[in-house]
């Protein structure tokens, strides 16, 4: 997915992380953001260049392919997102807790237009997808170190690499730009994405753990990594097996 690291979006009032008042390095003087960054680069890679992902981004699949994708998404947010509300005071996952990146809502208008009204009517998650949620829930649940773990690999994913998605939904299939269907890549309430991004990374190398917990959250986003791999890797079988009819966008 070359030259997944872009991101556009726009709003009239300045919102962004709330700052850090922790110190910004681990032990070793490196940034925790850049530990995270580096250490899952490999998982990180192999996610997003899937076969799947490759032929979806490259035209080679159907907008069907597209909106199988997008019902699995809804699981893993439905679980990122319900567990944030018991996480907002929680001192080591409360700060990533921010409105403006909940893309729940964004998902089902999508689903809406995609599937119409009855999207929901006999949707089911595939293993991989229900195996990844219910990772996301129980560390919501157990660990919210680990709960940062995912909610860092999904919402900054979704303000870099999701808007080369977007922008190639939008040109492949004739959706609106920014509009029904690519609605979960815009971040409506984010002004300045570039500086949000900064931000967040503020956060993460704040985040109120010792170097043993953060070795932890390294090895989580790795697991989180590949959990999407996963899904990708079963995305590709049914859209191979798939005899559905092709969907209009």
């Amino acid at each position: 997915m070359a030259g997944a690291r872009a991101a556009i979006a726009s709003f009239p009032v300045p919102i962004g992380p709330r700052r850090p008042a922790l110190d910004a390095t681990t032990t070793s003087g490196t940034p925790f953001s850049t530990v995270i960054r580096v250490a899952s680069h490999a998982q990180h890679t192999e996610a997003e260049t899937s076969t799947f992902m490759s032929d979806l981004l490259g035209g080679r699949l159907g907008v069907e392919a597209y909106a199988r994708y997008t019902e699995q998404l809804w699981f893993v947010y439905r679980a990122l997102e319900d567990g944030a509300a018991s996480l907002r005071d929680d001192p080591v996952a409360g700060p990533f807790i921010q409105p403006e990146l909940m893309r729940t809502a964004e998902l089902e208008r999508d689903l809406a237009h995609l599937r119409g009204a009855s999207w929901h009517d006999g949707l089911a998650p595939l293993p991989a997808t229900a195996a990844y949620a219910e990772r996301v829930a129980r560390c919501a649940r157990d660990w919210p170190a680990g709960y940062v773990a995912h909610h860092y690999t999904r919402y900054l994913g979704d303000l870099s690499g999701g808007q080369i998605i977007r922008d190639k939904a939008e040109k492949t299939w004739g959706f609106a730009r920014k509009g029904d269907g690519v609605r979960f890549y815009v971040f409506e309430q984010i002004p300045n994405p570039a500086a949000f991004k900064r931000g967040y990374r503020e956060l993460l190398d704040a985040v109120n753990a010792d170097d043993l917990e953060k070795q932890r959250i390294v090895d989580e986003c790795k697991r989180a990594f590949d959990y999407n791999g996963a899904v990708f890797r079963e995305l590709g079988a049914a859209t191979k097996s798939s005899r559905r009819g092709p969907l209009s966008a």
